[in-house]
């Protein structure tokens, strides 16, 4: 039976406000976090930069810039996504789910997003 993962998506009051009251913690805090996920430096070779590389992940919250919904970009997805995925650092959550499946699918019928 599989184990359904917290994605982030439609969280309750009390998960958006660990997840802001985690965000506002001190670097050197979130790293100690038992909720931080170290990250992988040899699965970030494909960043070429001089600027910052991750050491950690932690859920980050965010509001959709085109409906305004809060949601949390959870840490697991994060590593996912810049470690397998080799998106780049700069990349950041900036659409809830919905928005992001409604902008897709009206690529696909040649909108303009």
């Amino acid at each position: 039976m599989p184990v359904e993962r917290n994605t982030g998506r439609n969280p309750t009051a009390k998960e958006l406000a660990e997840a802001k009251r985690i965000a506002a913690l001190p670097k050197e805090v979130q790293r100690q976090h038992p909720s931080a996920l170290p990250a992988d430096p040899s699965k970030l070779d494909h960043i070429n930069t001089y600027g910052w590389l991750p050491e950690f992940y932690i859920d980050k919250p965010f509001r959709c810039r085109d409906c305004g919904k809060e949601e949390i970009w959870k840490a697991a997805d994060q590593k996912w996504y810049y470690e397998e995925a080799k998106g780049h650092t700069d990349a950041t959550a900036v659409r809830c789910h919905d928005c992001r499946k409604a902008r897709k699918a009206n690529a696909r019928r040649g909108g303009n997003g």
